[in-house]
């Protein structure tokens, strides 16, 4: 089973343990709203195109909600189950997924006060570590001053380069990805001269 199905299969487990009202990390979502836009993105290549794009989020957003007051129950099973046959993301589920199973996990595990760091299989972290150093270019890249990501292991990523004091920002591959992909709930070590470090981790990290 692949990282991307895991993720999916504890996503819903933990979807289905917090229930439809629970926040989420994403604004205002809930986790009904949260299953929604994972079934719009999979499920209507209509409508998905308003996920990146501006005039058509719009009529995402009504598709969206039409969806989101399925019941339930309807909702979790069409999460589970994944991409159907026909969508253009089930070929590449093991390619794409992987980040998007993992960053809502967590974001549905990590809307309360009380929750720690998962400990993840060694492969996994290796993946995502892959991951960040890709998608730490896009996240960073409005930072005045350079970053750095770093792993308690001693890998290293440079993602943001230019001039200056750099910012270093060390944890576990799966806490970087987290934070690149815009979560503040997440355990990091920061490094660096102290106003660039708080205008690095204020940064608009949008994906």
């Amino acid at each position: 089973m692949s990282m991307a199905q895991r993720e999916r299969q504890a996503l819903v487990a933990a979807m289905s343990a917090a229930g439809p009202d629970a926040p989420t990390l994403c604004g205002t979502w809930t986790v009904r709203d949260l299953a929604a836009h994972l079934i719009v993105r999979e499920r209507r290549p209509d409508a998905a195109p308003g996920i990146l794009l501006e005039p058509f989020a719009g009529y995402l957003e009504s598709v969206q909600d039409r969806v989101a007051r399925k019941p339930f129950p309807e909702l979790l099973d069409l999460v589970r189950t994944g991409p159907p046959w026909w969508s253009p993301l089930k070929p590449v589920d093991a390619l794409v997924n992987p980040i998007e199973m993992f960053v809502h996990h967590e974001d549905v595990r990590r809307a309360g006060s009380d929750w720690r760091p998962r400990e993840l299989p060694d492969a996994d972290e290796a993946k995502l570590w892959n991951l960040v150093r890709r998608v730490g270019k896009m996240a960073y890249r409005t930072s005045p001053v350079p970053v750095v990501l770093a792993t308690p292991d001693g890998r290293r990523a440079q993602v943001k380069p230019g001039r200056g004091a750099v910012v270093t920002l060390t944890g576990k591959p799966s806490e970087l990805i987290l934070h690149a992909f815009g979560r503040d709930k997440v355990r990091l070590e920061t490094a660096g001269d102290e106003d660039a470090v708080r205008v690095v981790l204020e940064l608009d990290r949008s994906v």
